[in-house]
């Protein structure tokens, strides 16, 4: 079982990929970052504080998302929107990000060929 680290860490850095992009495309309406951890992870996606919280400032100083704080019920939140920057960069990222899925489906494609027996 020594290799079940190695295995956490290696999906961990796969998926630290997809995180920014995810964030962004989720923020098209305002999110604090509760909200935004309820709707990540209610589409499959589980984030922690600690690497969100941290994410969406980065990107708003990268200038991909903009905020501004709010008082409701009586303790202030600070809500996130993907700014005109961020929609700009938007479209780029997914289209990068779509060019890699069928990049990596022909690799793994051609994997399942040579596990299989059929060598091309």
């Amino acid at each position: 079982m020594e290799n079940e680290p190695t295995l956490e860490n290696l999906i961990l850095e796969m998926r630290r990929g997809v995180i920014v992009l995810a964030v962004l495309s989720q923020c098209g309406e305002e999110q604090y970052g509760y909200s935004l951890m309820k709707i990540l992870s209610k589409k499959g996606l589980e984030i922690d504080q600690g690497t969100l919280y941290p994410l969406l400032r980065r990107l708003e100083t990268q200038g991909m998302l903009s905020s501004n704080w709010r008082l409701e019920d009586a303790r202030p939140r600070r809500y996130y929107v993907i700014s005109q920057e961020g929609l700009k960069m938007l479209p780029k990222l997914v289209e990068e990000w779509e060019s890699m899925v069928r990049m990596m489906n022909r690799m793994l494609d051609n994997n399942k060929e040579n596990r299989n027996g059929n060598v091309n």
